[in-house]
């Protein structure tokens, strides 16, 4: 990413690639590849931005439902992730049921099912993002007591979220939130989102100690680990 382009993380919405012209005279909103692009005039600042999403958040909110309308879930659907694994298969029970195994959850759907209902695509949804969280639980918060351990880091408390627009954040108390969604990535990138947020447990701010010490934490792959993660999108899918 240049130095003209950075990013921002709105909690409901998501992120926003934003990008710097010096031929825009006013900014522009766009979908693009399941992210929100914002073109800004040179000399406007984050702060605008934001005042622009909170004014615009509605229309925005129906361009990512128009845009980015959520994939069928059906028996084909699979999330395979090193610690959460979630599919679907039928089954002759007139009901629907979940079967769970450690990472592994299954959920058994009547052979009759129509899944070209919204409604139930709607419920399908729903079954498959409290699995997640109720997997993040279990696996989240022991992970980042390991880490602060090895390290020598302290946090206050750590909560589950379902944050759609960020990863992770701590409070100036400690408090660290970490998002359901962290169980999709690869284990090295959850033990980056938790280091990053431990982090801030002595550097709240961004400024060059933070990633200093981060750097550290992460034996001097902060960057590019850094970039690593912005391959993914905080979401189910």
């Amino acid at each position: 990413m240049t130095a003209a382009e950075y990013t921002y993380d709105d909690p409901e919405l998501g992120r926003f690639h934003i990008r710097i012209s010096a031929r825009a005279r006013r900014l522009t909103f766009r979908a693009k590849e399941r992210e929100l692009w914002v073109t800004i005039p040179a000399g406007a600042g984050l702060a605008e931005v934001k005042r622009a999403i909170d004014s615009l958040r509605p229309r925005l909110r129906t361009m990512i439902s128009r845009t980015f309308a959520p994939p069928v879930i059906d028996r084909s659907f699979r999330i395979d992730a090193p610690c959460f694994h979630f599919s679907l298969s039928a089954s002759t029970d007139s009901r629907f049921r979940l079967r769970r195994e450690d990472e592994q959850v299954q959920l058994l759907c009547p052979e009759e099912t129509d899944f070209a209902d919204a409604r139930l695509q709607e419920w399908l949804r729903k079954v498959a993002t409290e699995a997640m969280r109720q997997r993040a639980k279990e696996v989240l918060p022991l992970r980042l007591e390991m880490l602060a351990r090895a390290h020598g880091l302290t946090y206050s408390e750590v909560k589950v979220n379902s944050s759609a627009g960020r990863w992770g954040s701590c409070s100036g108390r400690g408090s660290i939130n970490l998002s359901l969604y962290l169980v999709r990535l690869p284990l090295h990138l959850i033990d980056y989102v938790l280091l990053h947020e431990l982090a801030h447990t002595r550097e709240m701010n961004h400024g060059p100690r933070f990633w200093m010490l981060l750097d550290r934490l992460t034996g001097g792959r902060a960057q590019a680990l850094r970039d690593e993660l912005k391959q993914y999108r905080c979401s189910l899918f």
